[in-house]
C-alpha cells in the first residue's frame, strides 16, 4: 500500500472514529432534550459524516484506478511473454489440481 493511500486510510478512520463519537454525544443529549446545542451538534455530525463519505468516495476511486493499472500491467505482461504466461497458468492449473486430487 502506498504511503499516499495509508494516509487517507487513516485519515478517514479517524473522520469515522469522530463521527462516531459525535454520533454517541447526540444520542445522550438528546435522550432528555432536544435544545440548541442539540441541534448544533447535529449539524456538525452531519457534516463530518458528509465528509467521511466523500473520503470514502475518493478512497473507493483511487482503489479501482489501482485495480485498472494492475489490469493493463497484466495485460501487456501476457501479450509481450505469451509462453512464459502459458507456463505460469499451467504450473497454477498442476498445484491446485493436485491439492484437490489430495482431498
Amino acid at each position: 500500500m502506498t504511503e499516499l493511500s495509508t494516509v487517507h486510510k487513516d485519515k478517514l478512520m479517524s473522520d469515522l472514529r469522530v463521527v462516531i463519537a459525535d454520533a454517541e454525544e447526540l444520542l445522550r443529549m438528546t435522550a432528555d432534550q432536544a435544545g440548541e446545542s442539540a441541534a448544533d451538534l447535529r449539524g456538525r455530525l452531519q457534516a463530518r459524516m458528509q465528509q467521511a463519505k466523500a473520503d470514502l468516495i475518493q478512497l473507493q476511486h483511487a482503489a479501482v484506478v489501482r485495480v485498472k493499472e494492475a489490469g493493463h500491467a497484466t495485460d501487456e505482461f501476457v501479450h509481450e511473454n505469451p509462453w512464459k504466461s502459458i507456463g505460469v497458468a499451467a504450473g497454477i492449473g498442476m498445484v491446485v489440481g493436485l491439492l484437490i486430487g489430495r482431498r
